[in-house]
């Protein structure tokens, strides 16, 4: 599975638990031999002002951080991109559901999600697309982004069992009739991270769903990282959700 990531993502950009050293190490650990590691490229201006305000731009270029931030915009598009015909995965920081048109709160900058989803529509590649949000936060610039948006749906499980939340996942992802599934894939909701909710099995489960309502829709799928703060469970929960997006038919179920 094709994993696009930069060594520029280890860098502790801000004090934030979200730029904590040594997060990402024990992804690409976790990773092993799954996965084929494709290198981020920055989104140009023009695609982050697709999403953003030029207030909001000139913004994050005063606190220092436009080119990490406009990085993982890109390695989001190329993750939307790949996604298409494979599943993807976007290992990137900074995170970016907390980052509406002209603000942005919660350790993000840009909203990574909508950039991609904007661009590739832009560009023609999807007629619509589906957003489904598992970070233990409400991905509110999502929402405040394309929320008014006809060609596009965002889930935010709410539900505080695990078995109502892979049921509202489960029923959501058998409803829809989408070219791309986004995942804002949040690690947090875990039951050793701040949630305490979910298992890693869990997510392995959820990455299938996804999957499965991707191929059953003839369209594609990708995730991009958001929240997950439990270093120690980080990278067998990402490892395990991407697991589950490689789910064949066939395969020994999760």
């Amino acid at each position: 599975m094709k994993v696009v990531f930069h060594e520029a993502f280890y860098r502790v950009y801000s004090s934030d638990p979200a730029a904590a050293s040594g997060r990402l190490e024990p992804i690409v650990a976790a990773l092993g031999g799954m996965a084929e590691f494709i290198t981020a490229e920055p989104a140009s201006q023009e695609n982050i002002q697709t999403v953003h305000t030029t207030d909001h731009i000139e913004d994050v270029k005063a606190e220092g951080v436009y080119d990490i931030a406009v990085l993982a915009a890109g390695g989001a598009i190329q993750a939307a991109r790949i996604g298409l015909s494979e599943p993807a995965f976007g290992l990137i920081r900074p995170p970016g559901h907390h980052a509406s048109r002209s603000s942005a709160w919660g350790f993000c900058y840009f909203n990574n999600m909508a950039i991609a989803l904007v661009t590739l529509k832009q560009e023609g590649s999807i007629r619509n697309a589906f957003v489904l949000d598992i970070d233990l936060h409400y991905g509110d610039g999502t929402v405040n982004i394309l929320g008014g948006e006809n060609w596009v749906e965002i889930l935010n499980p709410q539900a505080r069992s695990r078995a109502a939340y892979y049921q509202e996942v489960k029923e959501k992802l058998e409803g829809i009739k989408v070219d791309l599934i986004g995942v804002s894939a949040g690690f947090d909701h875990h039951v050793d991270d701040w949630g305490g909710l979910l298992t890693t099995e869990d997510y392995a489960t959820i990455g299938a769903l996804v999957r499965q309502a991707a191929k059953r829709c003839g369209g594609g799928c990708f995730a991009i990282l958001e929240g997950g703060y439990n270093h120690s469970v980080l990278g067998k929960n990402v490892a395990a959700f991407m697991k589950g997006m490689m789910y064949e038919e066939g395969m020994r179920p999760l």
